[in-house]
């Protein structure tokens, strides 16, 4: 294996082992040594059991031209959305398989983030589902994922206000003060804007 993938067989062993952590270069790196997509080293495959019929027919006529997707459910922000990323990030955070359907979808790289708690409420509350597209322009009022810190790194839906020397984040829980950033000193990354709620009635 160590030849395969040209790691060294201590990190390779501390991998299986769990007590180092394995990035998406050495995720690939083994992906390749098995031939397989580096997703499927996260899940055990089951055939299904029943005849259910997959392809939706549309009606022969029809008006109104619809192209429906699905938009993978995460349960952390991933800090590079991609469609790769986006899978992978379903798998580590416990939405294996887990989609919400979108018309119409533009952007490729779109997540659903799962609210896990109330710290958002009233805006946000717990089981809503945030459609966030990191290829919609974010301006200023806009609520967005964004990752911020310089020493320790954060990941959190906030509302943002640009300013000509500011990144000003007010978090969506009113207990807690805004953060303003200095543009050009302090590490600031928009990933995404909040563009739909989707509410667990």
């Amino acid at each position: 294996m160590a030849e395969k993938t040209g790691m060294s067989e201590s990190y390779l062993t501390h991998i299986k082992n769990g007590t180092r952590r394995w990035n998406e270069d050495s995720l690939r790196k083994l992906a390749n040594a098995f031939e397989i997509s580096p997703v499927d080293l996260f899940m055990q495959r089951r055939k299904r059991t029943d005849n259910i019929d997959n392809n939706v027919s549309l009606p022969e006529k029809i008006d109104i031209h619809l192209r429906l997707g699905v938009i993978p459910v995460v349960g952390e922000i991933p800090s590079n959305p991609s469609p790769y990323s986006n899978q992978l990030m379903q798998v580590t955070s416990g939405y294996k398989d887990v989609f919400v359907p979108g018309i119409n979808l533009v952007d490729t790289s779109m997540f659903a983030l799962a609210v896990d708690s109330n710290m958002m409420a009233p805006i946000f509350l717990k089981n809503d589902l945030l459609i966030i597209s990191p290829e919609t322009w974010t301006r200023t009022g806009d609520i967005g994922a964004v990752e911020y810190g310089n020493q320790d790194v954060k990941k959190a839906i906030m509302k943002i206000t640009y300013t000509d020397e500011f990144v000003i984040l007010t978090s969506l829980n009113p207990r807690d003060a805004s953060i303003a950033l200095i543009r050009g000193k302090d590490y600031f990354k928009n990933i995404g804007k909040v563009v739909q709620r989707i509410q667990d009635f």
